[in-house]
């Protein structure tokens, strides 16, 4: 009797055990929130609609509903029993075995897994920090081929759409930004937080010279099924600094006022798809000796916007065909600017792309982008193209934004070194293209896959001497240096390290550091 009495003890012991467990699992977005908060009687009732009014209750993510076809493949997979879904905190309840329930994190969407016993609470978890605006997949229509070229698609496709990120465009003008129907999206998601101009010295911003305009859809534009840009939902201000009537070296005073207004108010990225060389009054023109990155005045100002962590994107120039000065003009030549260069479709170089080096034989320019047949919404609100670097460097303004909304405890400089490293020629740059073609979703990969724990670190070269900072607790094991044909040029191991590395003995040029320890990169200096 005392035997029947153990077995029957045993098996409902173990019937126990073989219960499904309960799981709520947590989805990373919802689909369409900006069209519907923007039409909120497609997810809601009217009466619904109205009780919030009436109570001043707002209408916001939690009452879109969720992405179907997500749940349909949480239904379907292996060993998971669906019950029930809550829009409000875009999760679903299911049971199953651990292993079933654990499987489902390997699905792209799933943000966490969060188990009804306490004891298994917390352990699958992959964290998603970041709001959604724009739906992806997004259709980019017309602006399909830039926009897959520097792999912004897989960027978005993420959700990393540039929001909350803000970009000041400083230009020759915005006319029709203010009823253009190309940027209906960004003034219903409140896209444009203000401008200036500065040549007028009043608010007119909207009007003037078309340029700004075309240069703004590349990144914010939006035509349902046809086109989008590169940072959609990025926050802009729009300075005009450029007068299109004349060339004088008062627009390098206020292109410099106008980063200081955008640093003022917190700007992230100022997009210059400008250049100056030449002026009305030849005596003050500038010169290739000129283009050393501190000589002119909206180049020191450039390099002071980035000291003060700003990213600054340039357009390189499109002066390549020039017998005179096929050279980048300023402000692209400062050590601060982010300068690009121009592609065509196929990714091959267009003649017009303004070449490097400075005349201290810095690598110029960065990386390049389209710049030939770029898709862009013009001024009359009619999808068309246009060539220039100056249509180049908002869609690396764009991509940037959006990989700092990505990783926004990193330092411009980070974000700059993780494009660079993602770029078709990083190992193997050149003054026509710099380090090539960046690739954003692969740049987003590998700053997604570094621990995030990773030590943060700073590094300079003053008079052939290299200044590495970091906190003493960190250790560094090992220091190499290679040039670009991939020799070993310098070595040294943690018996000898440093935080001042003599570069004395090597040739001008561009060099690898690679750091190994608890200190782990690579980055490129140059050594004059």
């Amino acid at each position: 009797m005392k035997k029947m009495i153990f077995l029957m003890l045993f098996f409902a012991f173990a019937k126990a055990y073989s219960q499904d467990l309960n799981a709520w699992i947590y989805f990373t977005d919802k689909p369409n929130v900006t069209a519907s908060l923007a039409a909120p009687q497609t997810i809601l009732t009217q009466r619904a609609i109205d009780r919030k009014a009436r109570h001043g209750i707002p209408i916001d993510s939690r009452d879109v509903p969720m992405n179907q076809s997500y749940v349909a493949q949480v239904k379907s997979a292996t060993g998971i029993t669906y019950k029930t879904q809550s829009k409000w905190f875009n999760c679903v309840h299911v049971t199953g075995t651990q292993a079933a329930i654990d499987a489902l994190i390997n699905l792209s969407f799933v943000s966490q897994i969060d188990y009804a016993d306490p004891t298994l609470r917390t352990q699958q978890i992959r964290e998603d920090k970041f709001a959604q605006m724009t739906t992806p997949p997004l259709t980019y229509g017309n602006a399909s081929n830039q926009i897959t070229m520097i792999g912004l698609d897989q960027l978005h496709n993420t959700g990393h759409t540039g929001s909350g990120i803000h970009i000041a465009v400083t230009d020759s003008g915005f006319p029709s930004v203010d009823t253009n129907s190309g940027f209906s999206q960004l003034r219903s998601n409140s896209g444009i937080a203000g401008g200036y101009d500065f040549v007028a010295g009043d608010n007119s911003y909207y009007g003037d010279h078309f340029h700004g305009t075309r240069v703004l859809s590349i990144m914010a534009g939006n035509v349902p099924n046809s086109f989008e840009g590169s940072a959609p939902d990025a926050t802009y201000y729009l300075y005009r600094t450029e007068d299109a009537t004349s060339e004088t070296p008062v627009e390098l005073s206020y292109w410099v006022a106008a980063a200081e207004r955008a640093d003022s108010l917190g700007v992230d990225v100022i997009n210059v798809s400008l250049g100056y060389l030449t002026f009305d009054n030849a005596t003050e023109n500038l010169n290739y000796s000129n283009m050393d990155g501190q000589t002119s005045f909206i180049s020191r100002g450039a390099n002071v916007a980035f000291e003060k962590g700003m990213v600054v994107v340039t357009s390189a120039g499109n002066s390549g065909n020039s017998s005179l000065h096929p050279y980048i003009a300023a402000p692209a030549d400062a050590q601060g600017s982010f300068s690009i260069g121009a592609v065509d479709g196929t990714e091959n170089r267009i003649g017009f792309s303004s070449i490097g080096p400075t005349s201290d034989q810095r690598q110029k320019p960065d990386v390049a982008a389209m710049g030939a047949g770029t898709a862009l919404i013009n001024e009359n609100q009619s999808l068309t193209n246009g060539n220039g670097t100056s249509y180049s460097a908002p869609l690396i303004s764009g991509g940037i934004a959006c990989l700092m909304q990505a990783f926004p405890n990193l330092t411009p400089q980070q974000i700059l070194d993780a494009v660079r490293a993602s770029s078709s020629q990083f190992t193997m740059p050149d003054n026509l293209l710099g380090d090539g073609i960046p690739d954003f979703g692969n740049a987003f990969v590998t700053l997604g896959s570094q621990s995030v724990v990773k030590p943060s670190y700073s590094y300079y070269v003053v008079d052939d001497v290299l200044y590495l900072q970091f906190d003493e607790s960190v250790t560094l094991d090992h220091l190499s240096v290679y040039n670009l044909s991939g020799q070993l040029v310098y070595d040294q191991s943690i018996k000898e390290a440093t935080n001042q590395i003599d570069l004395a003995s090597l040739a001008s040029g561009m060099y690898l550091i690679q750091l190994e320890g608890q200190l782990r990169d690579t980055f490129k200096i140059v050594v004059p």
